[in-house]
């Protein structure tokens, strides 16, 4: 059994001048604090602590090399489980729609009910995403936090199999996404709470396929069950649909508070050393440690430095672009059903887009992390999802519009978990403000799911223009955001080469990472 994780380790935190000041988490500065972790971190400066000091090289790598495993085959599986769920649940009502939910809820085909019960999940999505994280900074304990919104909107999911009406449905929906809310931006905060910079594109990728996987496994779910379970027990099929992934939700959600950690100083499964390395891994990383404890935490301060980093707004930009540009994932199966093939198989076409998003996503992240390279590995996969998008908008023959569906799906989020990684790493520090950061940026970037959700009425296929258009003019914009990126990233680390302390609206080096060798991923 590992040690208990109230055992005293002295491994700590270091300061740092975020904003030419007094470091501070909070309205508590850390050179007041009377936390004798911390203040044994500033005495020592950027060493490791004294239970790592006497470890060779070889050692350490060994000891990384198993506290890495260990945490992967806990954090990884489950997260991405969780996600794939978490995906099925808001975009279940795809499938349904062919499945018969507009027909049994009397929803006029040739008015915006539909589109409107789609884009109702975001706005509760949006609403509730920063403060989700922030509290999740707060507590600590992401084990609980993250499956018991789990449970909650699994329940809710099942519960649309019991609306009769437009009003019902739109209601379940507003609540999902105010619950399903606290996920996404949550993983993305937890997994830089464990992974250093060069570890979390790939880490972010794999996190990310729980989607895509999703994707493809939702279709061949939806069409077996539409296939194989209309009528029985007198539920119509889409309701089944509901029922099933919303039960399978709740059972994996009570699974996973046994198999998750929380963060690195409060995971009782960790030896002392591995608890020591494990944080410590982040603060030789970036030059200040990670999560402290609930009272380093505040809510404002940490949102008050995301909010006054340019950084923050440039990537604002590049996410809501990328997430614009694949809208058309909401309404694929729609998309794909214009190829004039019955429902059952238009969802089974839906699968080989996801399959190989999948493995150009992890190739990309994987090559991404290997040459600490950033804006490559975003902006060509969105080159070619700008040519998909103009040959389904351009012809209505199968085989190129298939085509164009293989490469749409592939094209954006091939470069979109790389993206996510970037957040992280241009908003590295301190938690507070990263978690705002992460769940800011996710929030207003899933706001284009809004009004896309209107851009796919069935009168407009099966060449869907406007969508089309408008998807292929936000992934050049996408593009552009990034290049502004890479400019200002290379002017902070211009400076710091020179020895300038990166300060204000345009920082995020903290402490002494400037003078160990931090530099922002470009």
């Amino acid at each position: 059994m590992s040690d208990p994780v109230d055992n005293k380790v002295d491994f700590g935190h270091i300061s740092s001048n975020e904003d030419g000041l007094a470091a501070h988490h909070g309205t508590k500065s850390i050179a007041t604090s009377a936390d004798p972790n911390i203040q044994e971190a500033r005495a020592r400066g950027l060493q490791p602590p004294a239970i790592l000091a006497n470890l060779t090289p070889e050692e350490r790598l060994v000891l990384e090399a198993h506290l890495r495993r260990k945490v992967d085959l806990r954090l990884l599986p489950m997260m991405i489980l969780m996600y794939i769920m978490n995906y099925i649940d808001r975009n279940n009502i795809a499938a349904a729609k062919l499945a018969g939910l507009e027909r049994d809820l009397r929803l006029p085909t040739n008015s915006t009910e539909y589109q409107t019960s789609v884009s109702i999940l975001f706005v509760g999505y949006l609403l509730m995403q920063i403060p989700s994280n922030l509290f999740l900074n707060k507590i600590g304990k992401p084990a609980l936090y993250l499956p018991a919104c789990m449970i909650v909107w699994g329940v809710i999911s099942a519960s649309t199999a019991a609306v009769k009406n437009f009003g019902g449905l739109i209601a379940v929906r507003f609540f999902l996404g105010f619950v399903e809310a606290a996920y996404f931006p949550g993983c993305l905060y937890y997994l830089s709470c464990w992974y250093t910079r060069k570890e979390l594109g790939l880490r972010t990728a794999m996190l990310y396929s729980g989607a895509l996987i999703s994707g493809a496994f939702s279709g061949l779910i939806s069409a077996g069950i539409t296939k194989n379970m209309d009528g029985v027990r007198g539920f119509s099929a889409w309701q089944w649909l509901f029922i099933i992934e919303g039960v399978v939700t709740v059972g994996i959600a009570f699974i996973a508070v046994f198999v998750l950690p929380n963060f690195p100083r409060t995971t009782s499964w960790l030896t002392n050393e591995e608890r020591a390395l494990a944080i410590w891994r982040l603060e030789e990383d970036i030059g200040e440690d990670d999560w402290i404890n609930s009272e380093e935490q505040t809510f404002w301060h940490g949102a008050k430095l995301a909010f006054t980093d340019v950084k923050t707004y440039v990537l604002m930009v590049l996410l809501f672009c990328f997430v614009a540009s694949g809208s058309v994932t909401n309404f694929f199966p729609t998309v794909v059903s214009t190829l004039g093939y019955d429902n059952v198989t238009s969802l089974l076409l839906t699968t080989p887009p996801y399959v190989l998003c999948v493995i150009t996503s992890f190739a990309n992240s994987w090559h991404a992390d290997r040459t600490g390279e950033r804006y490559w590995h975003i902006i060509l996969p969105l080159i070619v999802n700008m040519i998909a998008n103009i040959i389904a908008a351009t012809t209505t023959s199968i085989g190129p519009r298939y085509l164009s569906m293989m490469l749409m799906v592939p094209g954006v989020y091939t470069g979109y978990s790389v993206a996510l990684a970037w957040i992280s790493n241009s908003l590295p520090r301190p938690p507070a403000k990263r978690a705002a950061g992460l769940a800011f940026i996710n929030a207003v970037s899933n706001t284009s799911s809004i009004y896309a959700s209107y851009m796919y009425p069935n009168s407009a296929g099966p060449r869907y223009v406007a969508a089309m258009s408008v998807n292929c003019m936000t992934s050049f914009i996408a593009i552009c955001a990034a290049t502004v990126l890479r400019s200002m990233l290379v002017r902070l680390n211009k400076k710091l080469e020179q020895g300038i302390q990166v300060e204000g609206a345009i920082n995020a080096a903290p402490g002494e990472a400037a003078q160990h060798g931090f530099r922002f991923k470009i």
